[in-house]
């Protein structure tokens, strides 16, 4: 009936629309944080960014989370910086209870969502204690 090419038409101007107008992931966390009534949300982004830096590794996490606590002074006071600090302590030590534990004491104030936990079970595995019997 002809609809495909009105179709098209429409995926062609959503796609021009990503490409123009569309902020760069990466630059998400700074955009809020520089806005009033969305810096709120800054904290969040940084960090759910830094659990995906921890996913790498270990390494990469500490470098992002000193680069987030430059960029964004009040990230520094925050209950979610307080945490990756702790996983990144546990993991050091290769303590799989104290990770857990103080991802216990963050979840008991503050409920973890779907996401965090997959992205928190993902780090955790990479503890040698929770690597799993091989045989």
């Amino acid at each position: 009936m002809g609809r495909f090419t009105i179709a098209a038409k429409h995926h062609i101007t959503i796609a021009e629309i990503y490409e123009s107008e569309l902020v760069d992931i990466e630059k998400v966390a700074m955009s809020t944080m520089d806005n009033p009534l969305l810096k709120y949300n800054a904290k969040e982004y940084f960090f759910k960014a830094s659990l995906c830096h921890f996913i790498v590794d270990e390494l990469n996490a500490k470098l992002a989370i000193e680069k987030y606590e430059e960029m964004f002074p009040a990230f520094t006071d925050s209950r979610e910086l307080k945490l990756l600090k702790k996983l990144l302590e546990a993991h050091e030590e290769q303590n799989s209870e104290a990770f857990t534990e103080a991802v216990k004491e963050f979840d008991s104030v503050s409920r973890l969502d779907q996401w965090l936990t997959t992205m928190l079970l993902r780090i955790k595995k990479t503890i040698q204690g929770d690597a799993g019997d091989l045989k």
